[in-house]
């Protein structure tokens, strides 16, 4: 099976060859999602479509699930995603006044990009950090024990990169 074509977005033959083996199994439609998320970065609109055409799963189910869980993300990230973790000792070791100062820095609202495409901003339930609270992520960086003091010199690390 050659790599699956909707407009000028082209599904990767993995991609393609994992929907076409899932596509039959009942409950596979967030598989298929967190495959297709994991594949782009997020669930486009014509990402979206495409699935439906293939697995045929109708686009309001699909938008349905999208929208339901926090995970999925209909619009692309920046090149380095800081998730922020909200878990409990975060929260209450100050994980909310690292959003708002990282929003601050980075001049962005709640679910926006950083002109440049570099920095999305996203609130996690748990990272599974607890002892380290409050803990961000960067990519597959792990920083913990936060300040909102520390966060200028860790966002200027990958401005720089």
């Amino acid at each position: 099976m050659a790599a699956a074509d909707a407009g000028d977005l082209v599904f990767p033959q993995e991609l393609a060859s994992f929907i076409d083996e899932w596509k039959e199994k009942p409950g596979s439609l967030i598989m298929i999602l967190h495959k297709t998320q994991e594949t782009f970065g997020y669930i486009s609109r014509r990402a979206a479509e495409r699935l439906s055409r293939l697995t045929g799963i109708p686009l309001a189910r699909i938008y349905g699930v999208i929208t339901f869980y926090h995970f999925f993300k209909t619009t692309k990230p920046g090149k380095y995603k800081i998730s922020v973790c909200l878990g409990t000792a975060c929260y209450l070791k100050g994980g909310q006044d690292l959003i708002e100062e990282a929003r601050n820095i980075l001049s962005i609202a709640p679910g926006a990009v950083t002109e440049d495409g570099l920095f999305s901003i996203d609130p996690v339930r748990c990272v599974g950090c607890c002892g380290l609270a409050p803990v961000i992520t960067v990519g597959t960086d792990t920083y913990g024990k936060l300040t909102k003091d520390q966060l200028p010199e860790i966002i200027a690390k990958y401005q720089s990169a």
